[in-house]
């Protein structure tokens, strides 16, 4: 493991069942349409990164979405992980960008941004927003370095 870390990936249940690869990565579901279901997956999701050396990935807008110039709409189950984790964990941005534009094969880019730092007592509706304006900010300059130069990235072969 690249990251000497135990990853998990955090995935609404129906996007599980169309990218079925993540399950094969140790990706576990929350199935948004039921309340109990969804509190069972976030709380296991909050032993899982108590464990030491332990990363959780999640998709925040409850699928997997293109980048584009809006602002993401995220579900409020990151406010809630971030408000309810009692260790000191940091909440990392991290934007995935692929393109063909230059070369028949596609091009991925992974821009990974700095630690989000909140206050936990803001209200979720706050906290989710402040970590929308985060990813966007990422999202956007990930898709403009691989849009249009290779300027900050390194091409690998």
């Amino acid at each position: 493991n690249i990251l000497h870390q135990k990853v998990r990936a955090f995935m609404e249940n129906e996007q599980m069942h169309k990218h079925t690869f993540f399950s094969k990565i140790g990706a576990f579901s929350i199935d948004l349409s039921n309340p109990r279901s969804t509190l069972r997956s976030l709380r296991f999701a909050v032993e899982s990164i108590k464990k030491p050396n332990s990363s959780l990935y999640i998709y925040p807008e409850g699928e997997i979405t293109p980048v584009s110039e809006s602002k993401p709409e995220f579900k409020k189950g990151l406010a809630w992980l971030y408000q309810n984790t009692d260790v000191d964990i940091d909440f990392v941005p991290i934007a995935f960008y692929s393109h063909s534009f230059r070369d028949s094969k596609a091009e991925l880019y992974i821009n990974i941004g700095c630690p989000v730092e909140l206050d936990k007592q803001q209200s979720k509706e706050d906290l989710t927003s402040e970590f929308e304006k985060a990813i966007r900010k990422l999202l956007l300059e990930t898709r403009e370095t691989a849009g249009f130069n290779d300027e900050g990235f390194v091409k690998r072969r």
